[in-house]
């Protein structure tokens, strides 16, 4: 029997139909959308947070960060969704809806007397129109790696999808709500090799993170309030800085998500915060869940899930995990199907031999490619970079027989990292089918069965 997925099915007709017919197709529907659910965008103050990585972990620490100063709101990220008290995962394995779901998940915040919308925009979603009709305030960048490279026909294609957030931000109008106006604002990492690109869209105001000693030269020359961490000290248990003279005590470890927060603390500081209060929110922040997440259930070892899929989260990940007393590292990892940029899978694997003692590659979203193929890619870049099979390598076609494996070879003071999926509720498999899954739960199964 011939099955025709919902991805086959979008390449055939991206075949047959010329591109100028499915853009104005995708920008009618958006336009369509936002008419047909009020506008709701034009009631909030919307920030868009887009790069490659630390996005839903940006938008969460905002989110946050603005609820513990008193603000109600609504967020739509890879990992969950958010309308005011009402919180709950992302199972569809998009990060950006559709436009209609979106233009409704909008509408529902609105509703709900939300005052504020994060919305985590990709690249892909913006290459298909669905940011527009959202009537953007503020546009944040974290950073940008390859990533997504075959889906946009390479780098540059890639960078200005991401880069069409801030011209559709500055081409809009500034917003009053509740007898405040609030202009449109661009938030800038300028310590990324790309920042002088997203500083050059002539937004009315921007703001300008990153660590001391580490600004883009070439970023350094544009007009942008710095929003720079001084003095950066981390810990395996905290992060501590300056801004601006105002002391910040960060709790989720690790430089990526030092840089996660000072991109919501300036989010903020241009929403019209004060720094004292920027830091006092940042102060009760927890680790997001699914990036970075310990998993204890008594062990004498520790166990971690992570999000971490592509090599740039993954180097970040170990130089955290770095600052973290433990032995060995085991690492559970493997990389995803459906034609999402195969380069990477070798590159994780040398990543994974390079740092870990241990390398387990497993399955993770094969869709409709064959899992086996997919670990046996990552499996041969672990080769290359040392992973001796049967001693240090495994390949472990089953997730849950792989943790189950890992959890049981691990000794007191050990370290067991799953990467790849983070607090993902669904694994996705051929013939479009999205199976329940869970990394974090099967951990804990496995650790409970010691």
């Amino acid at each position: 029997m011939l099955y025709l997925t919902g991805d086959m099915l979008k390449s055939l007709l991206r075949k047959l139909v010329p591109e100028p017919v499915i853009s104005l197709y995708h920008l009618g529907l958006a336009h369509l959308a936002a008419y047909w659910y009020g506008h709701p965008s034009r009631h909030l103050v919307v920030i868009g947070v887009t790069g490659t990585n630390g996005k839903s972990s940006t938008v969460q620490f905002l989110g946050r960060m603005l609820e513990q100063m008193g603000e109600k709101v609504g967020w739509t990220t890879t990992a969950s969704f958010k309308v005011g008290a009402h919180e709950w995962a992302n199972d569809k394995k998009m990060t950006m809806l559709g436009r209609f779901q979106t233009q409704k998940l909008l509408q529902a915040m609105v509703l709900n007397g939300c005052g504020y919308a994060i919305v985590e925009t990709s690249s892909q979603g913006i290459e298909q129109f669905r940011h527009i009709g959202i009537d953007y305030d503020v546009a944040v960048f974290t950073n940008l790696t390859p990533e997504h490279i075959e889906a946009h026909g390479g780098f540059e294609h890639y960078k200005k999808a991401k880069g069409k957030l801030f011209s559709h931000l500055e081409e809009g109008d500034d917003k009053t709500i509740g007898g405040r106006t609030f202009a449109k604002a661009a938030v800038v990492n300028v310590d990324d090799a790309h920042a002088p690109f997203f500083l050059g869209f002539g937004t009315e105001r921007q703001y300008g993170f990153g660590l001391e000693g580490r600004t883009n030269p070439e970023a350094a020359i544009a007009r942008f309030v710095p929003v720079i961490a001084r003095n950066v000290h981390s810990s395996g248990s905290c992060s501590v800085f300056s801004v601006d003279h105002v002391a910040f005590h960060l709790k989720p470890v690790g430089t990526f998500n030092v840089y996660n927060a000072l991109a919501a603390a300036s989010a903020c500081r241009a929403l019209g915060f004060e720094w004292g209060a920027i830091a006092k929110a940042m102060g009760k922040l927890a680790s997001v869940p699914g990036r970075l997440e310990a998993i204890d259930e008594g062990q004498p070892f520790t166990a971690i899930v992570d999000y971490a899929y592509e090599p740039y989260a993954l180097k970040a990940l170990y130089d955290a995990v770095g600052l973290m007393k433990h032995g060995r590292v085991i690492h559970v990892t493997g990389s995803a199907g459906g034609g999402r940029d195969v380069w990477r899978r070798a590159e994780i694997g040398k990543l994974a031999a390079a740092h870990a003692d241990v390398v387990i590659v497993t399955n993770e979203d094969p869709y409709d490619e064959p899992p086996m193929e997919i670990i046996d890619q990552v499996a041969k870049g672990a080769e290359e970079a040392g992973g001796v099979e049967g001693e240090t390598l495994f390949r472990v076609m089953d997730r849950a027989e792989a943790i189950d494996k890992a959890i049981g070879m691990a000794q007191p003071g050990d370290l067991v990292l799953v990467t790849g999926k983070g607090s993902e509720p669904v694994m996705a498999v051929a013939h479009g089918k999205k199976l329940p899954w869970d990394d974090r739960v099967a951990v804990r199964k496995a650790l409970k069965a010691l």
